[in-house]
């Protein structure tokens, strides 16, 4: 099966690491980190959404205007704009991009964040909305006759749209969390489903409940599986874990200098966080590669868990989710731009000729 490889596409040179130096929108840094991805090997990059960052879909069509092949994957939250009007933007966007665009559906996984934008809902009406929210944008993006809607949360009357994606039948739909309730709608609805980087078993075991929760659906498919991490690489094992823990202590430092993040870096409230602290909790090392402390670190803050060692390392601990059924790889290092360029030059790849290798093994076995 083929692999696929996530970057990010940040809008300045921020990370955990870093200060910013400029504004939160820098221009030239968003398309230099782009063109990077573009020219190292990367699939696609994701334009993530805070409450006070810059907007991931202008973002994202400054872009897609300035890049050739470089698909992109916008994160989307159904709270912040009505059904109808984001399944407009997000057709305008694949045309911009002439067919490069997936939409990732974000529910919230802490109450606060959603209140600073008027949301209020608890946490499994959350997910309720977004499972409603991405049915009427499919059904936005296919349908060319008016339709009504009367649901828990949007209701509207004859509405059509005159903007439709190039994608047919429509763009795909990315989805994550770690909850009964997120494995149940994302094994819905979702074409990709989004996990961070946990030991292979705990993979493995929430592939199954995103499998079961698809079968529960009554769907005959099953979404593709992306699994996230922070790589850490170097010439050698030695300079790797070296570069390792000055990363860890460039975390405190930055920590201690300013606040990382608005979220809480204690006691988060989603079932995905709190999972890579146990992760954390249950040890620093696990399977080939991972490396927890940078997760407990920054309260296990979305994707936190890093692979370390040299290309071959990290490649090999990359192939071994692919193994489990893993198809999207997601990758951000903390110097955003250069770690882009070296993960794309020395550890994609390798993982691509070894899949190429499984690839037609498998193909020479069936034969």
């Amino acid at each position: 099966m083929p692999v696929e490889f996530l970057g990010i596409a940040a809008t300045n040179e921020g990370s955990e690491v870093t200060a910013r130096s400029g504004p939160s929108f820098d221009k030239d840094y968003t398309l230099r980190l782009a063109r990077a991805h573009e020219d190292h090997g990367w699939d696609r990059v994701l334009f993530a959404y805070g409450s006070g960052s810059p907007d991931p879909s202008p973002a994202a069509a400054y872009i897609a205007a300035r890049t050739e092949k470089l698909q992109i994957l916008v994160a989307h939250r159904p709270n912040v704009s009505y059904p109808t009007f984001a399944a407009k933007t997000f057709a305008t966007l694949d045309r911009i991009s002439d067919g490069r665009l997936a939409v990732h559906f974000i529910t919230g996984g802490n109450d606060h964040e959603q209140q600073r934008e008027g949301d209020f809902l608890t946490k499994d009406e959350r997910y309720a909305r977004t499972r409603e929210a991405i049915q009427i944008i499919k059904k936005a993006w296919t349908s060319h006759e008016p339709f009504d809607h009367e649901g828990t949360h949007y209701r509207f009357n004859d509405f059509v749209s005159d903007t439709f994606p190039v994608q047919q039948p429509h763009p795909r739909v990315s989805f994550g969390g770690s909850s009964p309730a997120a494995y149940a709608a994302g094994g819905a609805e979702a074409d990709i489903y989004c996990l961070w980087g946990e030991p292979l078993a705990q993979t493995a075991e929430q592939i199954e409940s995103v499998k079961a929760a698809a079968k529960a659906a009554g769907r005959t498919d099953v979404p593709k599986i992306q699994v996230a991490f922070r790589p850490i690489i170097a010439p050698t094992e030695e300079l790797a874990w070296e570069k390792a823990y000055a990363t860890l202590d460039r975390i405190k430092a930055r920590k201690a200098g300013a606040t990382l993040s608005r979220r809480p870096l204690t006691n988060p409230e989603n079932s995905g966080s709190q999972r890579l602290l146990a992760v954390a909790a249950s040890g620093e090392r696990h399977d080939r590669a991972l490396w927890t402390p940078t997760a407990a670190e920054t309260g296990g803050a979305g994707n936190s868990t890093a692979l370390v060692g040299t290309p071959e390392t990290v490649a090999q601990a990359l192939l071994d989710y692919y193994d489990l059924g893993v198809e999207i790889l997601s990758a951000r290092g903390y110097d955003l731009l250069d770690d882009a360029i070296d993960f794309g030059r020395h550890v994609i790849p390798i993982v691509r000729e070894e899949v190429a290798k499984r690839d037609a093994q498998r193909a020479a076995a069936a034969a």
